[in-house]
C-alpha cells in the first residue's frame, strides 16, 4: 500500500505554517512600531484608513511569505528572505512617506481617517510585496 502522507510531510508542513504565521505576526508588529500611534486602537475605535495601512503591508508580506515558501531551499533560507519581506515593506513606506510625499504626512492623514490616504497605502503594500515576491522567483 503507497503511504501518500508520511510524518516528516507532516510536519515540514507544520514548521512552515508555525514560521509563516510568525513572520506575519512579527512583520505586522514591526509595521505598528512604525508609526506613532497606536494602530489596534484606532481600529478598535474603527478607523478604516488605520486597518488598510495595516492590513495591506500584511497582505504584501504574506504575498512575499506564500513565495518564498514556493522557491525556498529549507526552512532557514525561507525565514531569512521572509524577514527580508518585512524590511522591504518597512523601507516602501518609509519612501512613499518621505521621498515620494515629502509635504504631506500620509500618517497623519492615516490617523486622522482619511480613506483615500489608507485605500493608496494598502495598495502600494500590496504592489510591493507582489514586486518583492517576483524578484525572490530566482
Amino acid at each position: 500500500m503507497t503511504q501518500w502522507i508520511d510524518w516528516a510531510s507532516i510536519g515540514s508542513f507544520l514548521s512552515h505554517v508555525a514560521v509563516g504565521l510568525g513572520l506575519l505576526f512579527i512583520g505586522v508588529m514591526v509595521f505598528e512600531l512604525t508609526t506613532k500611534f497606536n494602530d489596534r486602537e484606532l481600529i478598535k475605535k474603527g478607523n478604516v484608513a488605520v486597518a488598510l495601512k495595516l492590513w495591506g503591508k500584511g497582505i504584501g508580506l504574506a504575498i512575499v511569505i506564500f513565495t518564498v515558501w514556493s522557491n525556498s531551499l529549507n526552512l532557514v533560507d525561507a525565514t531569512l528572505w521572509g524577514v527580508v519581506g518585512i524590511i522591504t515593506q518597512v523601507v516602501a513606506y518609509w519612501v512613499i512617506e518621505f521621498i515620494m510625499t515629502p509635504k504631506t504626512s500620509l500618517a497623519k492623514k492615516v490617523e486622522e481617517g482619511n480613506v483615500a490616504v489608507g485605500v493608496t497605502l494598502f495598495a502600494a503594500s500590496v504592489a510591493v510585496g507582489l514586486i518583492v515576491a517576483g524578484s525572490l522567483t530566482y
